[in-house]
């Protein structure tokens, strides 16, 4: 496999970092490494933990769910389409051209040209520049999300992509299949610089020592990251010593990292909702609102959290999680199997229905499992169901079919928010518009509709979260799905390793604040 040498070693060694005698390095284990050292070529969980690793965004979440300032030091809204961000100035790419107004705008038309990117930028107009460190980005409408797209904002050094490369490819170009310069060539202004990458192999990133971050209690001066695909071959690493920090943690050997004293196990909850929804045009009983009641009683949904998942995740009772923007903390889970009988009786169905399922086997976290235990408890109010679960590679095709009245799904909000939950899962089917497009249960609410839309543009931070949060209440008394839990995101690793503090919900690890003891 050929070996890339990442933008001359040797003058990054002498220009972006430096090495001393107590120098930190942190071993890491993921199950695959970035693709590409192009950030835009993919928009994908790996590409965006790269992002943070050696770019920075204008904002960050927070563990709390908070914006946290970063390229951008604050910003105002001027009028219901613009939001101007102040930048922070003094900070220097890995090549040492100043960051500046001109590069937020570059990497914006950029991210025009990226397949991936376009769908995500889609409400904006352009960033227009006001000065060297001042930007107006504008929306084609009152836009609530602004800030949460922010998030994905990774400011590019405008200078080093310009021009040619050796072959005469504009060095700015995208290129999903094939070499290009942005492949292995990277001029960021986050915490690390890339200096060697042998794609699949090993990526080893070095503590950019100009990095503005001055007061990040980082002290790890280099990571080598080893992608690691097998799960027992991962933890393997841990246990013996061989890396300090690993991720994903299989389930199975949640119980055999507590028992080493050398190591430790942090999970998080990672706001993905696993549900069932319940195909009301397949099957007449589940338009009776009382049925679709009684079937999310009868799942003991806390119950597989504890049995099932034994640690891997947090039970649900709506769509998004604590955090969120429409979270509401009286809607609770709601297992009570005597109340769901008396509602099938109550239905007229006392002696039940029978129904079909179907549910991956291999995509979340004890999916099978999962749908099996569903099936059982559905049966305690006489709904048999027929269950067909299969690998994840067939699997969609089925759900965009609509083969089964039940179908499980799992869903992560791309912008972290509980709109974005029913615009793609509640919100009535409609292929022009493309909303609803993940409802295989075609539940369909004008009100709900109303909402949802309503509160994309709703820039009054506060009303949008109580319209947000009515959605999740009209959900709830509608049982319009069953929410079954939200799944954790789980890391382990040597204990000098402070892992809490550098994890969040997204899966973006800020290796750049990481601390070895």
């Amino acid at each position: 496999m050929k070996k890339f040498v990442v933008v001359g070693l040797t003058l990054f060694m002498v220009l972006a970092f430096g090495f001393s005698a107590n120098a930190k390095t942190l071993k890491v284990g993921l199950d695959a490494d970035p693709v590409s050292l192009d950030i835009h070529v993919q928009l994908s969980g790996g590409m965006l933990q790269l992002s943070h690793w050696s770019f920075d965004p204008l904002v960050r979440w927070t563990q709390e769910m908070k914006f946290e300032p970063r390229l951008a030091t604050k910003w105002e809204r001027m009028d219901d389409l613009t939001m101007r961000f102040y930048l922070r100035k003094g900070v220097k790419f890995h090549s040492g051209n100043p960051f500046t107004a001109k590069d937020v705008k570059w990497t914006f038309d950029r991210m025009r040209t990226s397949v991936d990117y376009k769908g995500l930028i889609e409400p904006f107009v352009g960033i227009d520049i006001v000065d060297d460190y001042t930007i107006d980005i504008k929306t084609k409408k009152p836009y609530a999300l602004l800030l949460n797209m922010a998030t994905y904002f990774f400011p590019m050094d405008s200078a080093f992509y310009t021009g040619t490369d050796e072959n005469g490819q504009p060095k700015d170009a995208i290129v999903k299949i094939g070499p290009s310069f942005a492949l292995n060539h990277m001029s960021g202004t986050g915490p690390y610089v890339v200096t060697s990458r042998e794609h699949g192999v090993k990526v080893v990133f070095d503590r950019f020592k100009d990095y503005w971050d001055t007061k990040s209690p980082g002290n790890v001066d280099q990571i080598i990251l080893t992608p690691i695909k097998e799960d027992a071959t991962r933890v393997a690493a841990l246990l013996s010593g061989d890396v300090d920090f690993i991720s994903p943690v299989p389930p199975q050997d949640f119980k055999r990292i507590d028992k080493d004293s050398h190591v430790k196990l942090v999970t998080i909850n990672g706001g993905r909702i696993i549900s069932f929804q319940m195909n009301s045009d397949r099957r007449p009983e589940f338009k009776d609102v009382r049925v679709r009641q009684a079937m999310v009683y009868a799942v003991n949904n806390a119950g597989i959290v504890k049995k099932l998942m034994k640690g891997t995740a947090t039970v649900a009772g709506q769509q998004g999680p604590e955090g969120y923007a429409g979270y509401k903390a009286s809607l609770k889970p709601r297992y009570d199997l005597k109340k769901a009988k008396a509602l099938m009786k109550e239905a007229g169905f006392a002696k039940g229905f029978e129904c079909t399922m179907i549910a991956p086997n291999n995509r979340y976290v004890k999916d099978e499992k999962i749908a099996e235990a569903v099936v059982q408890m559905l049966a305690k109010i006489n709904i048999k169901v027929n269950l067909k679960t299969m690998p994840k590679a067939q699997y969609w095709d089925e759900f965009d079919a609509k083969v089964a009245d039940i179908q499980m799904l799992g869903w992560h909000s791309d912008t972290e928010d509980s709109g974005n939950f029913s615009e793609f899962l509640i919100m009535c089917p409609n292929k022009e518009t493309g909303h609803g497009q993940y409802n295989s249960g075609m539940y369909c609410n004008k009100t709900v509709d109303e909402l949802t839309l309503a509160a994309q543009s709703e820039t009054d931070l506060a009303k949008r979260a109580s319209m947000l949060q009515e959605i999740e209440q009209i959900l709830y008394d509608d049982a319009a799905f069953m929410p079954l839990h939200w799944q954790n995101l789980s890391y382990a690793g040597k204990k000098n390793v402070e892992i809490a503090p550098v994890i969040n919900s997204m899966n973006f690890p800020y290796f750049g604040d990481i601390v070895v003891k």
